[in-house]
């Protein structure tokens, strides 16, 4: 039979709840990506125009429906209307606001508006062309700490901490600030399409946070409870998404409102640790090891591997999505990543039998 989406399935995760079947979930697949599974060309489409965009969207959805997730996942990023678009988030130089001149003197009411320009045309292009059954997850992209690493910079950060903590505790504040308008306007007016609103927002890397977890508490919490309350008011479940080693702050995370959380690496903790500790809570979602897939080139051991995890995740946790612990990006080889896929079909035909 052909497949027929239901959002549902997601929102129900996200709820911390069972779904009806086992739902598929990525944080990101890029373009590139799917161009090669699906052999068309299109990924240069995003950014354009008219039927072009539209061109676009319907391509982008309808890989997720041909590949059988419930919804898609699709985000636009603040960083990119920020004066250095992610030059300083990637290391490459100073972000623009390094002493309390250039914080006053910069234009934040500038970047809301850049954002909204940009923004709009992709949100109703991707509402338009969104598949029967289907709903979106994502919204503006980027997270509190990609945002100010973006501003400063990761090393300057540091150095701005010790040097002038007023400064450094008011920049945090003021993208706390910025995001609260962004989302603000795009729940108002483009969140029809989309029934799961999440932040990506790296704070981890294998052994720890990135900032004390005092930092993140004292900074960086704050600005998403400001945020979180605004989703739920709005009537919308949120997901974190945050690669690293984040259990420090994981519960403040939860205490603050988050309904399900992404990502994850066995070499920082397998994730029957996630599940032991949180699927009472929260939704979980991912669960196979990025460096796993993307590193094989037997797609018969992924299935298995694949198969039999999902299938003991699917059981164990209450709200679960199975994908990747990070995202498929272009050099992962498509047939590693369709065995991922036609594992969790596997699971979802054999709890048809029961």
């Amino acid at each position: 039979m052909a497949f027929e989406p239901d959002y549902r399935n997601i929102l129900s995760a996200g709820s911390n709840l069972r779904s009806e079947r086992l739902a598929l979930y990525e944080h990101i697949i890029t373009p590139g990506f799917m161009e090669k599974v699906l052999d068309e060309k299109f990924a240069d489409l995003e950014y354009s125009s008219g039927n072009d965009l539209d061109e676009f969207f319907n391509k982008f959805c309808g890989f997720f429906k041909k590949l059988t997730y419930d919804t898609v996942s699709y985000e636009v990023s603040i960083v990119q209307s920020l004066p250095h678009a992610g030059d300083s988030l990637m290391g490459k130089k100073p972000g623009p606001i390094q002493t309390d001149q250039d914080f006053d003197h910069f234009q934040w009411n500038e970047i809301t508006e850049e954002f909204k320009c940009k923004a709009a045309p992709l949100f109703e292009a991707l509402g338009n062309n969104m598949p029967s059954g289907m709903k979106a997850v994502g919204g503006p992209g980027n997270g509190v700490f990609e945002i100010a690493q973006d501003l400063v910079g990761m090393e300057y950060l540091a150095y701005m901490q010790y040097d002038n903590p007023e400064l450094y505790a008011k920049i945090f504040s003021r993208i706390g600030n910025l995001m609260c308008e962004i989302w603000d306007w795009f729940l108002k007016n483009y969140s029809a399409p989309f029934c799961l609103c999440r932040i990506g927002d790296d704070l981890g890397y294998k052994s720890g946070t990135l900032i004390s977890p005092q930092n993140i508490r004292e900074h960086i919490v704050p600005q998403y409870a400001k945020i979180i309350q605004k989703v739920h008011n709005a009537g919308f479940k949120f997901l974190l998404h945050s690669c690293g080693n984040i259990f420090e702050v994981m519960n403040d995370f939860i205490s603050i409102g988050i309904d399900a959380k992404h990502s994850n690496e066995d070499v920082i903790a397998p994730y029957e640790k996630w599940i032991e500790l949180y699927s009472d809570r929260i939704g979980l979602f991912g669960g196979i090891d990025a460096d796993f897939l993307y590193s094989s080139k037997d797609p018969n051991k992924v299935f298995e591997h694949v198969y039999h995890k999902g299938a003991e995740f699917r059981d164990s946790a209450n709200g679960f999505a199975l994908g990747s612990g990070n995202s498929i990006p272009d050099y992962v080889l498509p047939d590693s990543y369709l065995a991922m896929v036609e594992a969790a079909q596997k699971i979802r035909e054999n709890e048809k039998s029961f």
